[in-house]
């Protein structure tokens, strides 16, 4: 059975080695002769097929206890890096300087993008690209200006440690400093939460974490989606990755095989990503 190794010093993909597994490996029976702790730390983006996972991982073996909190992708860097959990999940591929000084090994597993989302009763359906970077550069501060009602913009961004604001820096932003005014906001979840309190919002986040309390917007006209992220249309895409210290423990082994196999691409999808197998 093949599983996809990434060594991120680059952003060079390398498959691993074959790996001689049971053919059951990636199942919950995988589970059955396993106890102990799991932590799970990092990227926000990641909890809900964490959380899931590790539910029906706990139900099916009593013995073995799995924590998941966030933090954030450069908080699951550093927690794997310094050993304090046994999986790191990040938002995008790690560093080069990130693989050399920590000795991470990094598994990616499902497909996001990441969308610019604004309040569900704003009129505003779609930004141009050139709009959006105005905007979060603080060069356009008003709705009238892209269509949308009498009042100011209230800008919400990630902290620069966040892989969520790092594709969307990167990839629809140009790189461009987002305006200091910006309410900086922690979490995808606290994301989703803030612009759907603030009718005058726009942010960006996760497109797994997207719901009918925000609306996202269309960019150059294409509506960010698992459709549009799969197909290359929409261009705020990455990938989710676990990470681990060195090789992974055996119960960290078992968490990401599980994570890797059909049953795990289930869980992905149910979560809004696409899996990568």
């Amino acid at each position: 059975m093949q599983k996809k190794l990434i060594r991120c010093g680059t952003v060079t993909l390398l498959m691993a080695i074959l790996l001689t597994i049971p053919a059951w490996a990636g199942s919950l029976k995988s589970f059955a002769d396993l106890q102990g702790t799991l932590d799970i730390a990092g990227g926000t983006a990641h909890i809900p097929v964490m959380n899931e996972a590790a539910k029906r991982i706990m139900t099916a073996n009593p013995k073995i206890r799995i924590t998941v909190t966030g933090g954030g992708t450069g908080i699951g860097v550093q927690k794997a890096g310094e050993g304090l959990v046994d999986i790191g999940n990040t938002g995008r591929a790690l560093s080069a300087e990130e693989v050399a000084r920590f000795g991470l090994r990094s598994f990616a597993f499902a497909v996001d993008g990441v969308a610019p989302v604004v309040h569900s009763d704003n009129p505003v359906a779609g930004l141009s690209v050139q709009q959006v970077r105005d905007i979060f550069a603080g060069r356009i501060t008003h709705w009238q200006a892209v269509g949308g009602p009498d009042a100011a913009i209230h800008v919400y961004g990630r902290e620069e440690a966040s892989g969520t604001h790092e594709v969307f820096w990167k990839k629809l932003l140009n790189k461009e400093t987002v305006v200091g005014s910006a309410n900086i906001i922690q979490s995808n979840g606290a994301m989703k939460v803030a612009v759907s309190r603030d009718i005058y919002a726009i942010g960006y986040m996760s497109i797994g974490h997207i719901d009918d309390s925000v609306k996202p917007l269309a960019v150059d006209g294409v509506l960010p989606s698992q459709a549009t992220a799969i197909d290359g249309t929409y261009p705020a895409v990455r990938q989710l990755y676990m990470n681990t210290k060195g090789d992974p423990k055996p119960l960290a082994r078992a968490f990401i095989d599980y994570i890797l196999s059909a049953e795990g691409a289930g869980i992905i999808r149910a979560a809004g990503y696409i899996p990568l197998q």
